[in-house]
């Protein structure tokens, strides 16, 4: 069994905006895998399907970015999945708009939510898409930047990178992670 989750915050202001992006791709792979978001518990919505034969969930934790971990962590306790079979997809400041990287491992990098799943699952070892947002301009504030809207000008690039997100993660399901890694970084 195979365990997508993707990162954002719950609520209609936080819909379309940067730090939603893992959310955004989760709603894609749904779409395109024909796999309805419609269970509620651990504190996410989630649905499960099949891609290849294999049993996938995809999932949004409802806990807001920085509780991230006690949505995870219960999820694949109950289902019995690996660190193995994660793969956690999420907004990136440090690439350009549109950029995405895959990395099996690696430190927080200061994303709160990703500080949250290291706590609770007690590794490092997991499964990443880092979609990149890219840093703010001008001395905004960085969480006024990220709970911010994409801008007109950036609308193709965070489609396009959403959209490539959205095939590492159907290839992975049948491919090792590094082989998936290979192909789209």
């Amino acid at each position: 069994m195979k365990l997508i989750v993707g990162l954002g915050n719950p609520g209609k202001q936080y819909e379309l905006t940067r730090h939603n992006v893992g959310f955004m791709v989760i709603d894609e792979l749904s779409k395109e895998l024909s796999i309805p978001l419609d269970r509620q518990k651990f504190n996410g919505v989630y649905g499960m399907g099949h891609i290849a034969g294999e049993k996938v969930i995809l999932l949004k934790p409802l806990t807001y970015m920085n509780l991230s971990g006690e949505c995870i962590r219960p999820l694949m306790d109950y289902y019995e999945i690996s660190d193995d079979e994660l793969v956690v997809i999420y907004d990136d400041l440090d690439l350009p708009v549109g950029k995405i990287r895959l990395r099996t491992k690696g430190s927080a990098g200061g994303h709160n939510g990703i500080k949250s799943i290291i706590l609770h699952l007690a590794t490092q070892q997991f499964n990443r898409v880092r979609v990149g947002i890219d840093r703010p301009k001008n001395g905004m504030k960085i969480t006024d930047y990220v709970l911010g809207r994409f801008l007109d000008e950036e609308q193709v690039e965070i489609s396009h990178a959403i959209k490539r997100s959205t095939l590492a993660c159907e290839k992975w399901v049948t491919t090792d992670f590094l082989q998936v890694m290979n192909e789209f970084n």
